[in-house]
């Protein structure tokens, strides 16, 4: 692997967002904006309780660690969407660039936009409402981890729906969230899920992180092997979504997909 065209890939992001503040805006307004609202909410619910329980831990720190992951999502797959929106994806293919240069660039600058979120996040959290992943001890690392690996794969693999489908399959990838959460107890305990929602959630890495913030929050200790499995789990995931993206490339090759892929949609 050579480190030139990765390179590449990194730098033409870097030139993106230096020359259009409308990409740069988004990389920290939302992260704000959802840290704020959760914010005054988790205070809110702190002052109406009785249970002796901080929601500000629990709760806003969920909030804080899916909203990176979602980012780190997001960070992979518009890159990915840059080079299909300005028809240069056949140009890159077309250069001896290997798919996994490709691939390691889409990774380096989604970790690299999603690290800006979250140090916008934690600086509000921590400034605003006095949260600071320090409150988590040691297992903050893991579950950063966790989550980063994840969302790396998820948005490998919408990357690789939308090379296979076309431009206009981006729309099964924005929701991508929204659809895992449910599973992965961001906001409750997995128990509370049915028996078949509770086997999903038993495969999804996150969900072990959620439940392991919970156990922090509420003095309890880390299930550190547990917690290690869930890593080695979503470091698999990130090989078998690479491993789709590289088979759906050679696929689009094999077909001339990759050819007719300034269309709006691909048959």
């Amino acid at each position: 692997m050579r480190i030139g065209p990765i390179a590449g890939v990194i730098t033409r992001y870097l030139f993106l967002l230096s020359g259009s503040p409308a990409r740069v805006l988004p990389l920290f307004a939302w992260a704000t904006l959802d840290v704020v609202l959760w914010g005054f909410i988790t205070r809110y619910l702190d002052q109406v309780g009785n249970a002796g329980f901080s929601f500000v831990p629990a709760l806003l720190g969920a909030v804080l660690l899916w909203d990176f992951q979602t980012r780190v999502l997001h960070g992979v797959s518009l890159t990915f969407f840059e080079d299909v929106w300005s028809r240069n994806f056949l140009n890159l293919f077309a250069s001896p660039m290997r798919v996994s240069e490709y691939l390691t660039g889409l990774v380096a600058t989604g970790f690299v936009s999603s690290l800006v979120g979250l140090s916008v996040m934690l600086t509000v959290a921590w400034a605003v409402f006095g949260l600071s992943l320090a409150a988590y001890g040691a297992a903050a690392l893991p579950f950063v981890l966790v989550l980063v690996l994840f969302g790396l794969a998820l948005g490998i693999f919408g990357a690789a729906v939308v090379l296979r489908f076309g431009p206009a399959s981006e729309w099964f990838v924005w929701p991508i969230p929204g659809i895992v959460s449910p599973f992965v107890g961001v906001f409750y305990p997995v128990s509370v899920l049915p028996g078949w929602m509770r086997a999903v959630s038993h495969i999804l890495p996150p969900s072990y992180v959620f439940e392991g913030l919970r156990a922090v929050a509420a003095g309890k200790g880390v299930a550190w092997p547990m917690l290690w499995t869930a890593a080695a789990m979503a470091a698999v995931y990130v090989l078998l979504a690479g491993l789709f993206f590289a088979w759906v490339h050679r696929y689009a090759v094999r077909t001339g997909l990759i050819a007719r892929y300034s269309a709006e949609s691909v048959n």
